[in-house]
């Protein structure tokens, strides 16, 4: 690649956390829900594969994604984003800002996961809108992005209800998806025990759908800050699993400091 100002470049960035996933590597990653740049910077050398920076049930928005991932640029660990709906442009959006990996929430249904797909393909394949000079086209300078884009975009679908579960296969069926994820805390209210991502039903549920998903040939993926139950989970057979959050690790943290000097000796 030329060092010379405004040359041209045709090499894209390879998606090294897609390629694991095609790899059956496994992949432990961390949820982030507290929308900082110095956060993300703070996580980019922790030692996780993928941190997931979330749009969805976080006060995050669009520039400071973007903030997000010049920070985690500093370190090896991948971004993955969750925009707040299964929206052509919410992804769009995020796809110009340099986002290679996406995880798109409450997927129901193989129409669903089609209109996923085509909002990361430009035409004919699918509705992407085309920007001549973003982020993820290094501002103009990747002369083959374009064409070349595709295949190092990895789309995540999270299935998060017992319809979503039972369309497993035909989700999975669809081309241009790369993984399934199981969304626990709503999977667990819509089967009845909100809040009890433990129920045993939720537990058998959420097991049997990773061994599904892996039958197909698709990566299978779940949030679990249980240790024990995410061990368990990617025995199953999970091969991108997040085993924890940026919140709750503050959280909890803060808390037994605080007890240790505040408790009676």
């Amino acid at each position: 690649m030329s060092n010379v100002p405004g040359s041209l470049r045709t090499s894209i960035r390879p998606n090294g956390f897609k390629r694991a996933l095609q790899r059956g590597e496994l992949q432990v990653g961390l949820w982030s829900g507290l929308s900082s740049s110095v956060t993300v910077e703070v996580l980019a050398n922790a030692g996780f594969d993928w941190l997931l920076l979330d749009t969805e049930h976080s006060p995050n928005e669009l520039p400071m994604v973007h903030s997000q991932l010049q920070a985690i640029a500093q370190g090896p660990t991948h971004p993955i984003v969750r925009p707040a709906w299964n929206d052509t442009v919410l992804i769009k959006r995020f796809l110009d800002v340099g986002v290679q990996t996406l995880l798109i929430p409450f997927v129901q249904n193989a129409d669903e996961a089609r209109a996923a797909v085509a909002a990361t393909r430009y035409p004919p394949h699918g509705v992407r809108g085309f920007s001549a000079a973003s982020r993820a086209n290094d501002y103009g300078r990747m002369a083959g992005y374009a064409a070349g884009c595709a295949a190092e975009i990895c789309l995540l679908l999270q299935v998060e209800t017992p319809l979503a579960l039972a369309n497993i296969e035909e989700i999975a069926a669809v081309e241009g998806v790369d993984g399934i994820f199981i969304g626990p805390g709503d999977l667990a209210a819509s089967m009845g025990h909100v809040g009890n991502l433990k129920h045993p039903e939720v537990v058998e549920a959420i097991t049997g759908a990773i061994g599904r998903i892996v039958a197909t040939g698709r990566a299978a993926g779940v949030l679990m800050g249980d240790e024990t139950l995410a061990h368990q989970f990617i025995e199953a057979g999970a091969t991108y699993t997040a085993v924890g959050s940026d919140i709750n690790l503050l959280a909890r943290g803060a808390e037994a400091l605080a007890a240790r000097f505040k408790s009676p000796a």
